[in-house]
């Protein structure tokens, strides 16, 4: 043995250039014909024959030799399913504990060689006892053994292992090991969303990918086991008819999706040469661009490629749904009460057993009872069983027929509206909605959704596809719906303060079915030509209303929430919310103060849709505020909505009094301030810059940084000077904080007043506490002179940024000058970078452009900044805006 182990170095370079010239030879093969099952199969028979002689190099010329020690594959290897850059899961599995201590060392050596020869090796000695336990805490381990696979050693050990220890295992621990399963599965869900429409999904971990069809694969042979006491294989148990996935017609679609993946799962390897699963956008179009998958060799848009991957997912998604469904034992007699209790919602149409829906009838029902099976699922939260969806695929086969109304733009029965709006205000109806998609129920009743079936939109800003998106927006309602529902405090715990108000809101509508059949069709314009997809949205809207029978003040509701679903949105983000204009302009719009509830409600589910963390607290306290404030608007009489002297008088005084200070000196103090100050400010903020003012001699710069919840305010007051705003926007920059709004006001004495909110990215001022004071003398020190911003700046910002942009974002310039009574407003979209705001902000003071208000947007990699400007403190002509247009598209177009 030690001969053997001696005489390796010598031929290990042959080795290496061997299984070198075998793995470029598998590579080749798959990018000349894109087969990944044929890959996985050489690529393991591959990796079989250089292990084998090693073993028999290392540990025994004699292949089935010695007694009590055999070596197995397991695993994604055990399977033969072993991708280009997977790890190589080996056990050593040993009679007894002296069975294996003489090959420490041999083993220690093979393993050492694998990775020399660029095989990610995995590797353990267990004894066959240890393979016996349960082990609860390495759940990996004990799912991997339902995948071992003979290779080398004692042939009687492994028949052993595999017929008794693991048998027994599963025969005794079954229920324990699908326990531990299926939460370790729910987590995995859990972290991608429960959803499988990511528009960058991960191809193994994302539900419906490869990770799930294999739980699929072990809950079937975990249960095939403990029925029949003896090995079955995976596919035996799971494509036969037996339990727990006897779904007709799933059995192909199933390893169709499974080959699909698999040949995807081997490009990306590939592609990024290592363990890498994330379907990324350029890969997205790479993979259409070989048509991989689907007809290799032959080219398909980026967008019909991700629905036919999407189409492959659902079906994982759905044997996983169901076998997860069949093999979930009883936690506990309370669990089992529970499901007792479910049983009593039974009905004359559907019994409910084990928390799932069971047609009492084979005879295709009609509309109405068709969508009461739906309303029972998201009105109890319950599943569907295999036979319910085979049930409505018959009913909806029998009203899909010619002598049944129920297809195309036809007309539906007066029936079916009054059933679908009791389903769209309960509880649980978002997965009664997707439970319609998948079955077909829904594009039946709204033709209109087909359009927008598994399609990607490639803004790099929204995380999921359409239709996936908009059944997120409905989520978001019903977990509105829940939390209003709350009377212990947990509701605000899961979902934070503002969603607890928003809450308040739902609980208040009086037709919530409007605002979720609005969310259902918002965003169906997205699948037809043209560039304003709410056209094309408002279009399917009125066909669906007269198709369902929806008609007067109610079509109009739904029309409006519509047509308008984007205004909210733009004005929180957009325009000063404080501005008197821009409350005046949206209230006219909004017209009710119900409508106001609902479309609140929509911007809010509408924003948090698009991905997880589009709607942040600084976002929705700011959506908040123009609800509250356009509410307030809606209760004040035309005369009542000016601000009196008497307000004036109470603001003033309360400042007054926080401050300590003279009434008359303060109201000098307020004098050149805009009205709004006044409203965005408290008394006791306003009688602290009061009091700064009166130490301005003293100390020509006052600084103060704190946090206001969910992000961070910095409050500047100086005498006016030449790029104060764009002075402190850099030192922001250079710190790494991302600048959400900037408020800048000026009294006639000239005094400034800046306010910056912003985000701590890297929660430097958090977890630093004194960062906070070096922050603000940072400030200080630009703005005295003892530093330069514009070195700080340089080594913040990379000139080559804006290389690796996944997108390009075309610079523009526009102006507004009827939004606002006092200022021109300016937008400027541009590609996102590190100190765009200081180059903006520094070329308009270049131009003697006094910055009122600066609105921050970003919108992945494109940033929206809105200006309310004033030039010699008037509006901006229009000769003076294209110099401002010309000097920031020369600016911005510099690297």
């Amino acid at each position: 043995m030690s001969e053997n182990a001696t005489s390796l170095p010598s031929e290990q370079p042959s080795l290496t250039d061997a299984c070198a010239a075998q793995f470029s030879n598998l590579k080749a093969g798959f990018e000349a014909k894109g087969g990944g099952i044929q890959f996985l199969r050489l690529h393991s028979a591959h990796v079989d024959s250089v292990i084998r002689a090693l073993y028999a190099t290392l540990i025994s010329p004699q292949v089935d030799a010695p007694e009590g020690l055999c070596l197995v594959a397991a695993g994604g290897y055990g399977r033969e399913e072993l991708f280009p850059f997977s790890d190589l899961d080996l056990y050593f599995v040993a009679r007894d504990e002296p069975a294996w201590k003489p090959y420490r060392e041999p083993i220690a050596e093979m393993a050492r060689t694998l990775w020399d020869l660029q095989m990610r090796v995995s590797h353990s000695t267990r004894t066959i006892e240890e393979c016996g336990r349960l082990h609860s805490g390495n759940l990996e381990f004990s799912v991997s053994l339902l995948d071992v696979r003979y290779l080398a050693g004692d042939l009687a050990l492994f028949e052993r292992l595999r017929s008794q220890t693991i048998l027994n295992l599963i025969v005794r621990d079954g229920n324990d090991l699908v326990r531990n399963l299926i939460d370790i599965t729910s987590e995995r869900h859990a972290k991608h969303g429960k959803t499988i429409f990511h528009l960058e999904p991960d191809v193994k971990e994302a539900p419906g990918g490869l990770r799930d069809y294999h739980v699929a694969r072990w809950l079937a042979r975990i249960g095939a086991i403990s029925e029949n006491r003896r090995w079955i294989g995976p596919e035996g148990a799971m494509f036969d008819g037996q339990k727990p996935t006897n779904i007709p017609g799933q059995t192909l679609q199933a390893q169709q999706a499974f080959e699909f993946l698999s040949t995807v799962r081997c490009f990306l390897h590939f592609q990024q040469g290592r363990n890498d699963n994330l379907l990324t956008y350029e890969l997205h179009e790479k993979a259409a661009a070989l048509g991989l998958g689907v007809n290799y060799g032959e080219s398909v848009g980026p967008a019909q490629w991700m629905r036919n991957y999407y189409r492959h997912v659902r079906s994982i998604q759905h044997i996983t749904t169901h076998a997860i469904g069949d093999s979930l034992p009883s936690r506990s007699s309370l669990y089992g009460l529970f499901q007792d209790w479910r049983s009593r919602l039974s009905n004359p149409d559907f019994s409910v057993l084990r928390g799932k829906i069971y047609p009492r009838s084979l005879a295709p029902g009609g509309w109405t009872t068709l969508l009461s099976l739906f309303e029972m699922m998201a009105r109890h939260s319950l599943e569907l069983s295999r036979e319910a969806e085979r049930w409505a695929d018959q009913s909806l086969d029998a009203l899909r027929a010619p002598a049944n109304e129920g297809s195309g733009d036809s007309i539906l029965s007066a029936e079916v509206w009054p059933a679908l709006r009791r389903l769209l205000a309960l509880p649980g109806t978002a997965d009664a909605l997707r439970a319609m998609h998948r079955l077909g129920v829904l594009a039946e009743l709204i033709p209109g959704f087909r359009l927008i079936d598994a399609l990607v939109i490639r803004d790099f800003y929204h995380r999921y596809t359409v239709d996936e998106h908009s059944f997120m927006t409905i989520q978001t309602l019903c977990e509105l719906r829940r939390a209003a529902k709350e009377t212990d405090g947990r509701a605000d715990e899961n979902f934070g303060a503002w969603r607890r108000k928003f809450a308040e809101i739902c609980a208040e509508l009086e037709q919530p079915e409007l605002l979720t059949l609005a969310l259902i069709l918002h965003d169906t314009g997205k699948g037809m030509p043209g560039k304003d997809h709410t056209i094309g949205s408002l279009e399917v809207a009125k066909s669906v209303c007269a198709r369902l029978g929806i008609y007067s003040a109610d079509e109009e509701t739904v029309a409006f929430l519509i047509g308008r679903h984007l205004e909210m949105s733009a004005t929180v983000t957009r325009r000063d919310i404080f501005d008197t204009e821009t409350l005046r302009s949206f209230a006219t719009k909004t017209a009710t103060p119900e409508r106001l509830k609902m479309l609140c409600l929509l911007t809010c589910a509408d924003i948090n849709a698009v991905n997880p963390e589009a709607l942040t607290p600084w976002k929705a306290e700011m959506l908040w505020q123009l609800y509250a404030m356009t509410a307030n608007y809606f209760s004040r009489s035309v005369d009542q909505d000016r601000l009196q002297p008497a307000d004036e008088a109470v603001a003033i005084s309360g400042a007054a009094l926080a401050a300590r200070g003279d009434p008359t000196r303060l109201k000098a103090f307020l004098d050149g301030f805009p009205r709004r100050y006044l409203a965005a400010h408290s008394p006791s903020e306003i009688g602290e810059h009061f009091e700064w003012a009166q130490k301005i001699a003293q100390r020509p710069v006052q600084v103060k940084v704190r946090r206001r919840g969910a992000f961070n305010e910095i409050t500047v007051m100086a005498t006016d000077r030449p790029f104060l705003f764009a002075s402190v926007a850099g030192t922001l920059a250079a710190w790494g904080m991302n600048i959400l709004k900037v408020e800048a006001l000026a009294n006639r004495s000239g005094l400034v007043l800046d306010v910056f909110r912003f985000h701590d990215l890297h929660r430097t001022l958090e977890m630093n506490p004194s960062e906070i004071q070096r922050l603000e003398e940072s400030v200080v020190d630009v703005l005295s002179g003892a530093k330069n911003v514009a070195t700080m700046m340089k080594g913040r910002v990379n000139p080559n940024s804006l290389l690796g942009a996944k997108v390009k974002i075309p610079t523009q310039v526009s102006f507004d000058d009827a939004s606002s009574s006092r200022c021109t407003i300016l937008e400027v979209i541009a590609q996102d970078r590190p100190g765009l705001l200081y180059r903006v902000s520094a070329t308009l003071a270049e131009l003697a452009c006094n910055i009122e208000v600066a609105l921050i947007e970003t919108e992945a990699q494109k940033a929206v900044d809105i200006f309310y400007l004033t030039r010699q403190s008037a509006k901006i002509d229009h000769s003076f805006q294209r110099v401002i247009r010309d000097a920031l598209l020369e600016r911005l177009a510099k690297p």
